[in-house]
């Protein structure tokens, strides 16, 4: 009758016993009472006998409340092994395997009841996939131009886009040198680091400004006018002091009741010169070494972000050109997978195959699709990534323009890398700089408690005008001065001297100042012997990694030929009829596999080498020195 079903040994329709655990399917609808006939070998191959479901097994999404919503009673688990099933259904009596679908489709609405059907989505037609957004697509799109470097200047720091420069342009290819010196012309980060350095320049210069006097031109000039009024109660004639001072001719007599009036102005002007020169100074010495020491670790810094932003560069193009070769193979197996699918609607529709082969393709179509879709957003995103990194003007999408193939073994064994990356790191030696700041500032306060001799001098010129105007006398007059309408008077000055100066007593502050900088000089030191077990650490987890990337290349190359090699066969006994759907399904999901771990293995092969090159890549500390982007590292070059 065409149905064959091996199972127990035993083939019904053939004479003889062949162990096998497959079901083959080879005929056109069987009547529902054979099913009593078969051997058990579970509802899913059964159910897959039939073109089309009866019209108990068609569920409809959405047509069933929740589960809880159904009678305890339809709600029992299903049978736990295939013999039960095949039990419940031997012998001329099918009810018992009836009943057991039946529970069963219950079951499957009242689950596809769980999820609530979506208002104002329209029927699904299993046969047409959906569209992809157009948005991905217009973010995917391929690079129809090479990216100009001397084009792709940052935009303003302090500036916002506008909506023009929003607007995205043509997508831009790139090589990952040229990627490297976009980034190290471009990035925000190197150039703040940059202005840093130039401010530890400048203080370090300011602070040498101590060893030199000090010269000040010092000007000054007034004017003003003042009214007064005397008045002398008690005269000084009856004190007896002689004629100057008797009445009436005395140059010195003041009646009783004498008095005057009289209103001055003056005007004044002087012009000098002034020097201060720290003779003896004990914290000269160590401020300006602790400015050098800040200025050195700021030029470390640099160089360490130099090395940081080209690994940062190089792993944002690797993951770039993973997520271009990731979208490229789920095109292709879903491109295969529409292939298959038609023909298996055609075997289908001869009577060759049940109606379950086009179902599981349908849904393995859908599920890559699925993974189509999020590969494409993936890539999106990982050129947003790389753009901003480089910094780019927000119209520009760059692209990967090399082509993805892994890098060369690293040139070094462990005990090299180790000793060429403790050799000149800049990250060691930005911590070795702050300790030697530190260690200098805790002298420059200490040396507050010590004595200072200063020198001064000063010299300079000065004259004044003075005018009497409105003089009134009253009562014999006032008060025996010389009053002179108009008096003008210069003269010079000079000073020189020495200033001591010694701070005896403070509560300790001074003291106490010292002693938390030298505590922070300590920490210092922790802090760079963790930073050395980092650097190890980094760089054995990169080395044992790379190796590890490079075995598992050389596997997944093996996997890979094997895979396509196997898939070629399984999908030429499908045609034929000697292989089942669901061997093409696990061979092709194989070829999938093995394409994706030859990929991440060389994807891991490239990084793992980038992470190793941060490590021991020697970079300028001087921003005013070029920098060449270099891709990897000769052994001879490390010593």
């Amino acid at each position: 009758m065409g149905l064959g079903c091996r199972s127990h040994g035993r083939q019904f329709g053939q004479a003889g016993a062949q162990p096998a655990s497959a079901c083959s399917l080879r005929a056109s609808p069987i009547p529902g009472r054979l099913l009593g006939q078969a051997c058990s070998f579970g509802w899913l191959a059964m159910l897959a006998a039939f073109p089309s479901p009866p019209a108990w097994a068609q569920v409809q999404p959405g047509s069933m409340g929740p589960l809880q919503r159904l009678p305890q009673a339809q709600t029992q688990p299903l049978p736990r092994t295939v013999a039960q099933v095949g039990q419940a259904g031997t012998g001329a009596d099918t009810a018992g395997l009836e009943r057991s679908w039946q529970e069963l489709d219950q079951q499957l609405r009242a689950l596809d009841g769980l999820i609530p059907a979506e208002p104002g989505v329209k029927a699904i037609d299993p046969r047409v996939l959906p569209p992809v957004p157009q948005l991905l697509l217009d973010a995917n799109a391929p690079a129809s131009v090479q990216l100009n470097p001397a084009k792709a200047l940052p935009a303003a720091p302090l500036g916002l886009p506008g909506p023009s420069s929003l607007q995205a342009g043509p997508v831009q290819s790139l090589t990952l040198e040229q990627a490297l010196a976009i980034a190290f012309a471009n990035s925000a980060t190197l150039q703040a680091q940059r202005e840093q350095v130039a401010a530890f320049t400048a203080q370090l210069r300011a602070t040498q400004g101590l060893y030199w006097p000090t010269l000040s031109a010092v000007v000054s000039g007034s004017s003003g006018q003042s009214s007064s009024s005397l008045y002398a109660p008690v005269g000084n004639t009856g004190l007896g002091f002689g004629p100057n001072f008797a009445m009436p001719s005395g140059a010195f007599a003041v009646p009783t009741g004498g008095g005057a009036y009289l209103n001055t102005y003056s005007t004044s002007a002087g012009a000098g010169l002034q020097l201060n020169y720290a003779l003896l100074d004990f914290a000269r010495n160590p401020v300006v070494q602790a400015a050098r020491a800040q200025l050195g670790a700021a030029r470390t810094t640099y160089a360490s972000q130099l090395r940081s932003l080209q690994l940062q560069v190089s792993e944002a193009y690797f993951q770039l050109q993973q997520a271009d070769q990731t979208v490229r193979i789920n095109q292709a197996t879903l491109a295969n997978d529409l292939v298959i699918l038609a023909e298996s609607l055609d075997l289908q529709r001869a009577g060759l195959v049940p109606r379950l082969n086009g179902l599981r393709r349908n849904a393995i179509s859908a599920s890559d699709q699925q993974t189509l879709i999020q590969s494409l957003a993936d890539r999106a995103v990982a050129r947003r990534q790389l753009a901003v990194l480089l910094n780019l003007p927000p119209q520009i999408t760059p692209a990967a323009r090399d082509p993805i193939r892994p890098l060369a073994r690293w040139p070094l064994n462990l005990e090299q890398s180790l000793l060429a990356a403790y050799r000149g790191n800049p990250e060691l030696e930005t911590i070795l700089a702050t300790r030697e700041a530190l260690l200098r500032q805790r002298d420059a306060t200490a040396a507050g408690l010590l004595p200072k001799l200063s020198l001064f001098a000063g010299g300079g010129l000065s004259g004044s005008s003075t005018s009497t105007f409105d003089i009134t006398a009253s009562g014999g007059g006032c008060c025996g001065a010389t009053v002179i309408p108009m008096l003008n008077q210069s003269g010079y000055d000079w000073s020189l001297g020495l200033t001591l100066q010694w701070l005896l007593f403070d509560g300790g502050s001074t003291a106490n100042q010292a002693e938390a900088l030298a505590r922070q000089a300590a920490a210092s030191s922790q802090t760079y012997a963790a930073e050395r077990n980092a650097i190890r650490l980094r760089l054995e987890t990169a080395f044992f990694n790379h190796e590890a990337s490079l075995a598992k290349l050389a596997a997944a190359r093996l996997g890979v030929t094997a895979s396509l090699e196997a898939f070629r066969d399984v999908k030429l006994r499908y045609q034929s009829g000697l292989s089942s759907e669901v061997d093409l399904s696990d061979t092709q999901r194989q070829l999938v596999t093995s394409l994706l771990q030859r990929l991440n293995a060389t994807v891991g092969v490239n990084v793992t080498y980038a992470r190793l090159l941060r490590e021991l890549l020697p970079m300028p500390r001087d921003p005013a020195l070029p920098v060449q982007p270099r891709l990897s590292l000769d052994g001879s070059t490390a010593f």
